[in-house]
């Protein structure tokens, strides 16, 4: 039996209260804290100006919502300019499987390209090797770095 491909429409307002959901069960999954206030800032950006990216809902064979993708927009000089950042790819339990994932990916980058950029990027936690084998297998390349973060919403003693 062959699976329907995977479908996609565009996240609107109405979609805020099931992202918010589908992004807590991911973060669960994948050992990400879940800050919701933050979360809701940053959906609220993508879902206000286009410009900042898009967030893609999935869905199942019968219609219903059962993932999600967030396409974040980046700069960068050694980009070359403009790149696209797959931000979140997350697919429901029971979505899974049946070349699912790639089809996904395959919709990213169709989105990528449309934007115009060259360079799509990605972050993956070093735990989840069923997720890196997926991107390697579709050609993504580990640049061998480690991404790094500065709170700059807490204070810190001794700097600045």
């Amino acid at each position: 039996m062959q699976t329907a491909p995977l479908d996609f429409r565009m996240a609107t307002r109405a979609d805020e209260a099931p992202l918010i959901a589908l992004m807590r069960e991911f973060y669960t999954e994948d050992q990400i804290t879940f800050d919701e206030a933050r979360v809701r800032r940053g959906v609220d950006s993508l879902l206000a100006d286009p410009r900042n990216g898009e967030v893609l809902m999935l869905l199942d064979e019968n219609g219903a919502v059962g993932g999600y993708v967030v396409i974040a927009m980046g700069f960068s000089l050694e980009q070359g300019g403009h790149f696209a950042l797959l931000d979140e790819l997350y697919l429901a339990p029971g979505v899974r499987g049946r070349g699912r994932g790639r089809q996904a990916l395959a919709i990213v980058e169709q989105r990528a390209r449309a934007r115009g950029v060259e360079r799509l990027r990605l972050e993956v936690n070093r735990h989840n090797e069923l997720a890196r084998r997926l991107y390697t297998a579709t050609g993504y390349i580990d640049d061998t770095r480690d991404l790094m973060t500065l709170p700059l919403d807490h204070p810190r003693d001794g700097l600045l």
